[in-house]
């Protein structure tokens, strides 16, 4: 189920310009699932949304997209990054152990449960593109 019929006014929406659903590798209904999903993201979550998006593009412009788990999920080779937007934030999912270039270490307040990291757009804010840069490198990179 995706967040926004579970929770009303809590997804996420696709960009005006079109270009932040370029890289999917997908087809048919799944791409519209996708772009639902993402045109439905709140407007106070949307701009967390589009710069975790954007730098997994920077990272991979290769990156497969897809909804997965009912969530957008990238994809490179065997490797999956979830990121789910919920009314907190962001949640990123699906890396493996020791696959986060030192994150949760450095920011034990912002894990929640085993692989899982919840970002605020507040807490977003005070981290840099770089720091997530490398995040979703240590995810994604084989």
């Amino acid at each position: 189920m995706l967040p926004g019929r579970a929770w009303p006014g809590k997804r996420i929406s696709a960009p005006a310009r079109g270009g932040a659903l370029r890289a999917a590798q997908h087809t048919g209904g799944m791409e519209q699932e996708l772009r639902d999903y993402v045109e439905a993201i709140t407007p106070e979550h949307r701009p967390l949304f589009d710069r975790l998006h954007r730098l997994v593009l920077e990272a991979h412009p290769e990156a497969a997209t897809s909804l997965s788990y009912g969530i957008p999920t990238y994809r490179v080779g065997r490797h999956r990054l979830h990121v789910g937007m919920w009314r907190h934030g962001a949640s990123l999912y699906g890396w493996g152990q020791g696959r986060d270039s030192g994150f949760a270490a450095r920011h034990p307040a912002l894990t929640s449960g085993r692989g899982t990291i919840r970002l605020r757009p507040q807490d977003a804010a005070a981290i840099p593109d770089q720091e997530l840069l490398e995040l979703v490198r240590a995810a994604l990179d084989d």
